[in-house]
């Protein structure tokens, strides 16, 4: 779901990932025309990112 949010509203995926700084630039970047693309292309990324952390946070805690 996060995936479809980051195509269509990038800077809401910074919201949801707990980066509203980030969100912020992101709309701004995302206000004009030519900054859709790189803002689409930065969110998918950070979410990639974002999934990446979670397994890595999870798999020390089971080693704990």
């Amino acid at each position: 779901m996060r995936l479809i949010i980051a195509f269509l509203l990038p800077w809401l995926t910074f919201f949801t990932i707990g980066r509203p700084i980030a969100g912020i630039v992101c709309l701004i970047l995302q206000i004009t025309v030519l900054g859709w693309l790189p803002a689409t292309i930065w969110a998918v990324y950070a979410l990639s990112q974002y999934k990446t952390d979670q397994k890595i946070w999870q798999a020390t805690r089971q080693l704990r």
